[in-house]
């Protein structure tokens, strides 16, 4: 999935690294994107993806391989940062995902190109049946944090949200309930657990409050990791538009519903795997548009462009009175 900062991102309703790169690519090259309103396919939003109105992407994905070969290109345009999930669970959870060790590797390799401060790792959702006990994602979650501590300095949290999609998705599952005193077990032992290997835990779109085990409320669009990435302090408020929970900043999502061939039971962009399948069918690497093609028919609005405001520092504040 990928977030862009124009306020951009790509996306929560399907992980474009992982399927879509060479479109993505093409839409770079092409300088905007068409974005269709996931209630109405004839309203469709114009992105501009010209540098000069971008400030900083923040790509989602389960598996970032494809992207490897473009990472310079892109680096020589954006700002970016990836919000990159590593789960443990196998593919009666997650079935279209390559092998874990794959992906872990694929991190590895993109933090030492990138730097670990544009590499965040999730852990999420956090289910539990009777394979995923407590006791498992605890060691689970220990040998992944001794391979990716060195390549990140983030790992975001969460617990599963079961919808109407989901509920009816994870029913081969055997979920077990997923309580306050669940939550409170798992983290207070991943914190105890991450203790001293630079690794800072954080939730995600979470109510319960882990502040106790020195885990904060964090955000996907985050406003501290966004100033690390351009290098500049911003004003920014949080996206109005979001769940009272969310922290994340106000962004504009590229994506599609129903086309992410992950197939990840739990996820709730997916209504099934055939819907994703006939729209990763339906797809064109030279098309505007993420899956189909513009029929003739549509409104086309182009995105007002609105940049991140940026808060001069001491030493610029300094420099104008010269």
């Amino acid at each position: 999935m990928l977030y862009i900062w124009k306020r951009l991102y790509t996306s929560r309703r399907t992980d474009i690294p992982a399927f879509y790169t060479p479109w993505f690519m093409n839409r770079v090259r092409a300088g905007f994107v068409d974005a269709i309103n996931p209630f109405n396919r004839k309203q469709v939003s114009r992105i501009s993806l010209r540098p000069k109105d971008v400030d900083c992407i923040v790509f989602w994905t389960k598996n970032a391989a494809p992207m490897l070969p473009y990472l310079s290109e892109l680096d020589a345009k954006y700002p970016f940062y990836f919000q990159f999930t590593i789960t443990p669970y196998g593919h009666d959870v997650e079935p279209g995902l390559p092998d874990k060790r794959e992906v872990i590797r694929t991190f590895q390799q993109m933090s030492r190109q990138l730097g670990k401060e544009r590499m965040v790792w999730r852990y999420d959702p956090i289910l539990l049946n009777d394979r995923y006990t407590i006791r498992q994602h605890l060691h689970d979650f220990a040998a992944m944090l001794e391979q990716l501590a060195p390549y990140t300095d983030r790992c975001v949290i969460s617990f599963l949200d079961l919808y109407r999609k989901t509920e009816r998705n994870t029913k081969p599952l055997a979920l077990h309930p997923l309580g306050v005193p669940e939550m409170q077990v798992i983290a207070e032992s991943f914190a105890r657990l991450a203790e001293g290997s630079g690794v800072t835990l954080q939730s995600c779109s979470e109510a319960i409050d882990l502040d106790a085990y020195g885990i904060e409320h964090g955000a996907c669009i985050d406003k501290d990791r966004i100033e690390k990435v351009i290098g500049a302090p911003i004003d920014v408020k949080k996206d109005p538009t979001q769940r009272e929970v969310c922290h994340c900043m106000k962004s504009v999502d590229i994506g599609q519903y129903d086309t992410c061939l992950h197939r990840c039971r739990y996820c709730y962009a997916n209504t099934n795997g055939r819907m994703a399948e006939a729209s990763f069918a339906d797809h064109h690497s030279d098309a505007s548009i993420l899956s189909g093609t513009l029929r003739g028919d549509e409104t086309i609005t182009a995105r007002k462009v609105t940049h991140l405001k940026v808060q001069p520092t001491a030493e610029s504040q300094m420099d104008s009175l010269f």
